[in-house]
């Protein structure tokens, strides 16, 4: 799932493509597109923005919210360009003036609101970790709340808590604090959980600029790397699935010291066995660093599926 840093740039290229110009094609395809509220003809795209992993399009007074889940992203062509993904996946057009096409695919999240409506899962959001003003104070009286049973590395992929923290952020920022992930909060003083937002803040900041993200030396210290050595100390790293869902969360036992219970273990479960179904059996394929594309291959656009 992209991360709040990915959806950082996916808006700054949004903006830079729709920002001011004049909407000549709104289309909204799937579940539930009669209902949603569309801007009125020739409206401008007055903002994009993100919020955490969530991005709004304001249009003419109507908002346009997408969340891209798992395999969702936003494309940018110049129109008449083949897609490069299916037009049956399209679950958003919008053409504007100039010759510019922006297609949203796949997303599981899309729907619209008048401006100053409530959007659903944004006003609950914490403070957005890629501004430059994070509030951090506010999302620890916010962490504050939760059940101090609660395992920091659950509590940092809490969107309620602070925006922006995904998987891999949650893994590296817990090696760069030499913090077990799996420590309740309980366990954690108001220093230690101060740092951890404090560096996750740092980190996605410094990744807003580019493609490839790098939290330490050169790349990632321990995310996708279960069964290989850790770059600082050499010490064999561990995954196990953690939360309700079952999010892979990846930790140096050396140097990040602390819980170490037996279904941590390094050694594969049989799928016989119920550890089969939180441990990690294997480091994921690296996730994807950008969530939108420009368009080279001439051509026209797939074929425009049928309306929901």
């Amino acid at each position: 799932m992209p991360e709040g840093d990915t959806i950082h740039r996916v808006a700054s290229n949004l903006r830079a493509a729709l920002a001011g110009r004049r909407v000549t094609r709104f289309e909204v395809r799937g579940r539930g597109a009669a209902r949603v509220e569309r801007p009125a003809r020739g409206a401008t795209v007055d903002a994009v923005e993100a919020r955490g992993k969530h991005l709004l399009v304001t249009i003419g007074g109507v908002v346009l919210h997408t969340h891209l889940g798992m395999h969702g992203s936003w494309h940018v062509y110049r129109t008449g360009e083949r897609w490069r993904r299916p037009g049956t996946q399209a679950r958003v057009v919008i053409d504007v003036e100039g010759g510019t096409t922006a297609v949203c695919f796949a997303a599981p999240v899309v729907e619209t609101a008048r401006a100053g409506a409530p959007v659903r899962a944004v006003d609950d959001l914490g403070p957005d970790l890629c501004a430059p003003d994070a509030d951090v104070d506010a999302a620890m009286v916010r962490l504050a709340t939760l059940d101090p049973r609660t395992e920091i590395g659950v509590a940092l992929l809490d969107q309620r808590v602070a925006a922006g923290i995904g998987n891999v952020y949650k893994s590296e920022v817990c090696f760069v604090c030499g913090v077990d992930p799996n420590a309740p909060l309980s366990s954690l003083d108001e220093v230690t959980r101060r740092a951890l937002f404090d560096t996750a803040a740092r980190l996605l900041r410094t990744n807003l600029a580019t493609a490839r993200r790098q939290t330490y030396a050169g790349g990632l210290a321990v995310y996708g790397r279960r069964g290989r050595r850790c770059p600082r100390c050499g010490t064999t790293i561990r995954s196990r699935r953690q939360g309700e869902q079952a999010r892979t969360t990846y930790w140096c036992p050396s140097c990040q010291p602390g819980d170490r219970r037996a279904h941590t273990t390094t050694a594969p479960a049989t799928a016989s066995t119920p550890a089969a179904a939180s441990t990690d059996q294997g480091a994921p394929s690296a996730p994807a660093d950008s969530t939108i594309v420009a368009a080279t291959n001439a051509g026209s656009p797939t074929r425009t599926p049928r309306r929901a």
